[in-house]
C-alpha cells in the first residue's frame, strides 16, 4: 500500500499556517478468516479473505508476528454494496496466507474480494507426508474456494457470479498454470533435474515426483484446469520445466508472468518464469522481470530484527528477508500491485 504524506502535510501547514485541503478518504478493507469442509473430492480448508468494507469499528493489525509486519484491516466489517471480482491467491510451498497480504490488502482497496487459502500439506505448520507429496491436490483448493463464495451466502451475494482471476507465487504459481490446463508430466520435470540439480523444485521436499505406481497417476488423471478463472499471474513460479510445452501453447486465457532477476541458481529465472513465458502464446501474455527483485521479494516486509531471529531459529533462513540490491521490498511491492491491478484491468472488471 502506498504511504499516506497528510503527515507530511499537516507538519507543514502548522508550520506555515494555511490550510490543508481535504484529505480523500482511503478505502476501507475488511477482512474475515473462513473454514471450509471437506467436500466430494476436495478437502477442508482455511481461508483468509479480504474484500472491500464499510469504514465501520476499528482497524486490527493481522498477520503480524516478530518476523513479519502486517496490515491494518477492519476485521468482520460490513461489507461495501454490489458484486466484486474475485481474485485468488495461491501461496509456496511452506508459506501460508499471510505471505501475499499487502497485495491482498491493495486489491481489496481497488475493488476486488480477494481469497487465500492455506493448502494443506504445503502450507506452514502443515507439511508432513502423504499431503507434502500430494501437490495435484493444490489446484482443486483454489476451486473450491472458487465453489464455496460462488454458491454459501452472504459470500454469493457480493462476487461477480462464475468469474475469477488467481495469483499464485512460487509453488502457487505453479498451482496458476495447472489451473489454466498445462499438464505436468513427471517424467519431463524429472529429466531437467538431472540436468539442474540445484533447482528447488528438485529438492527432496518436492517428493513423489520419482516413484512408480499409484503415485504417479494422480498428475495424469486428476482434472485441474477450472474455465472460470479468467486472468492468470505467477509470481517467480516454480516447477515450470514439468509442463508439457503443447499444453501451454493451448491455453487461450491472459497471462501475467512476473519473474525475480537472473543469478539465483535454486529459481533460476531463466528456466521458470521466463522458460513459462516463451512457452504460452505470445499475444496473451505478458512478461515482466524485476531485476533487484529476489525469490522472498514477494512475501510480507520483514521486522528490522527479523533475520537474527531466523538464523538463531534455522541457520540461512534469514534468505526469506533478503532483497536484492536496490529498492526496498515496499517499492518492489508496489511495482507488482502495479502491474497487476494494470493487468486484471484490462482483463477484468472490479465490480
Amino acid at each position: 500500500m502506498k504511504r499516506s504524506v497528510l503527515p507530511v502535510l499537516l507538519g507543514l501547514a502548522m508550520v506555515a499556517g494555511f490550510a490543508v485541503p481535504a484529505w480523500p478518504e482511503q478505502p476501507s478493507v475488511g477482512f474475515q478468516r473462513l473454514t471450509l469442509p471437506a467436500a466430494d473430492r476436495y478437502r477442508a480448508l482455511e481461508v483468509a479473505v479480504w474484500y472491500p468494507a464499510e469504514a465501520v469499528g476499528e482497524t486490527t493489525l493481522v498477520g503480524d508476528n516478530r518476523v513479519f509486519t502486517g496490515m491494518a484491516v477492519r476485521v468482520d466489517a460490513p461489507p461495501q454494496p454490489g458484486r466484486h471480482r474475485l481474485v485468488v491467491l495461491s501461496h509456496g510451498y511452506g508459506g501460508n496466507w499471510t505471505n501475499q497480504q499487502w497485495l491482498a490488502a491493495d486489491l481489496a482497496a481497488q475493488g476486488y474480494l480477494v481469497a487465500a487459502p492455506n493448502h494443506p500439506g504445503s502450507t506452514s505448520r502443515d507439511m508432513a507426508p502423504p499431503g507434502a507429496t500430494m501437490l495435484w491436490k493444490r489446484p482443486g483448493d483454489v476451486s473450491r474456494v472458487i465453489d464455496w463464495l460462488n454458491g454459501s451466502p452472504p459470500w454469493s451475494t457480493q462476487v461477480v457470479p462464475r468469474r475469477a482471476a488467481v495469483i499464485g507465487h512460487s509453488l502457487g504459481g505453479w498451482t496458476a498454470v495447472a489451473l489454466a490446463g498445462a499438464r505436468f508430466d513427471p517424467s519431463r520435470h524429472e529429466a531437467a533435474c538431472a540436468v539442474h540439480p540445484l533447482m528447488a523444485a528438485c529438492g527432496p521436499e518436492i517428493g513423489g515426483l520419482d516413484e512408480e505406481g499409484t503415485a504417479r497417476r494422480p498428475w495424469v488423471t486428476t482434472p485441474m484446469a477450472d474455465g472460470r478463472i479468467e486472468a492468470f499471474i505467477t509470481l517467480d513460479l516454480g516447477l515450470a520445466q514439468g509442463f508439457d510445452p503443447a499444453s501451454l501453447g493451448g491455453i487461450d486465457k491472459p497471462f501475467l508472468v512476473v519473474g525475480a532477476g537472473p543469478g539465483d541458481r535454486k529459481m533460476p529465472v531463466e528456466l521458470e518464469s521466463r522458460h513459462l513465458a516463451a512457452l504460452l502464446p505470445g499475444d496473451r501474455t505478458r512478461y515482466v522481470e524485476i531485476g533487484d527483485a529476489g525469490h522472498f521479494s514477494f512475501l510480507s516486509v520483514c521486522k528490522a530484527d527479523a533475520v537474527p531471529l531466523l538464523e538463531a531459529a534455522k541457520p540461512g533462513d534469514g534468505m526469506i528477508c533478503h532483497d536484492r540490491d536496490g529498492r526496498s521490498r515496499e517499492a518492489i511491492h508496489q511495482q507488482v500491485s502495479d502491474l497487476i491491478v494494470g493487468f486484471l484491468g484490462s482483463t477484468t472488471q472490479p465490480r
